[in-house]
């Protein structure tokens, strides 16, 4: 007999996602997963307005971590993740069967939703109808409601407009994360998927034009250093202090940039520790930044943190 797709239909209804996120860093000790400073910094993450945080994203070192690991660090961020909150995860794989699969496992780990990078290694082979096929499939499959998520600067794959619409026509593919900044087509986006369709600044210098475009709200690496200045950020936006915002944007978009275009994870981390977050090594094969990088992070961080 016939049941249907696994998922619910009342989830995406429910699950309430606007606000600011985190994508959490995965610290490393020795090469190792070190699951107790993940678990504090979540922690204390959870102590500010966030709206929940995403596990194994892009700056969660999700493509240096197995399938073992992963499971954990979802397990582990759960355990902090307080009810209320929103546990994003990370599944993104190069195959429709693997998204699936690692789906299912951060759906029993304790993701309230998962976040799905497009596959890449195939680039040239990745057309509108392949993309919307592959999530489809994976919306079919997944117990949790679904997120679609660019990032063109590192997988030379977008998700344009036409295509997102197609693939938001799924009960089950609730939102979007945008990491490419370009509000033009998150503006285009917003125009053609369904009402209550959640899309996500993923670049920091954007949360304000993003969100006065329309967006739920954003899902930045500079949220793991200054989470409340990104989430009073994203308050004045919505409360139509636009001034206020804007100079706030201003502020925030220096460290923004350092610990992503200019230093990447490296650069996270480092300001992680200086805003006493535990941000640990990179795995191989990142490499530390140089002291110059750590020097020019600490002063951009001293500016917001101890103000």
């Amino acid at each position: 007999m016939e049941t249907g797709p696994p998922f619910s239909c009342i989830l995406p209804l429910v699950l309430n996602l606007a606000g600011i996120y985190p994508p959490i860093a995965t610290p490393f000790g020795r090469g190792e997963v070190d699951y107790a400073s993940l678990q504090r910094n979540v922690e204390r993450l959870m102590t500010t307005g966030l709206r929940g945080v995403l596990a194994l994203g892009t700056n969660g070192e999700a493509a240096h971590v197995d399938e073992r690991e992963a499971e954990r660090i979802i397990g582990a961020a759960r355990e902090r993740v307080p009810a209320g909150r929103v546990l994003l995860a990370g599944t993104g794989r190069q195959s429709t069967r693997a998204v699936i699969a690692a789906t299912s496992r951060a759906a029993q780990a304790g993701a309230d939703a998962v976040l799905v990078l497009t596959p890449f290694f195939f680039k040239s082979r990745m057309t509108h109808d392949a993309l919307v096929e592959h999530y489809r499939a994976i919306a079919d499959a997944s117990p949790v409601p679904v997120l679609l998520y660019t990032n063109t600067a590192v997988t030379g794959v977008n998700l344009a407009p036409d295509t997102v619409a197609a693939i938001a026509a799924h009960p089950n593919v609730v939102g979007m994360k945008d990491s490419n900044g370009d509000v033009a087509q998150m503006e285009a986006v917003i125009a053609r998927v369904p009402a209550g369709f959640a899309l996500f600044a993923g670049s920091a210098p954007a949360i304000h034009p993003s969100i006065l475009a329309g967006a739920a709200g954003a899902i930045v690496a500079v949220a793991n250093v200054v989470p409340g200045l990104c989430v009073r950020l994203f308050e004045l936006a919505r409360a139509g202090r636009q001034e206020e915002a804007r100079r706030l944007q201003a502020r925030i978009t220096p460290l923004a940039v350092a610990v992503t275009k200019e230093h990447g994870i490296a650069g996270l981390k480092a300001a992680m520790d200086m805003a006493g977050y535990t941000g640990g090594e990179v795995r191989g094969p990142l490499r530390p930044i140089t002291e110059q990088a750590r020097e020019e992070i600490r002063r951009l961080v001293d500016a917001l943190v101890r103000e």
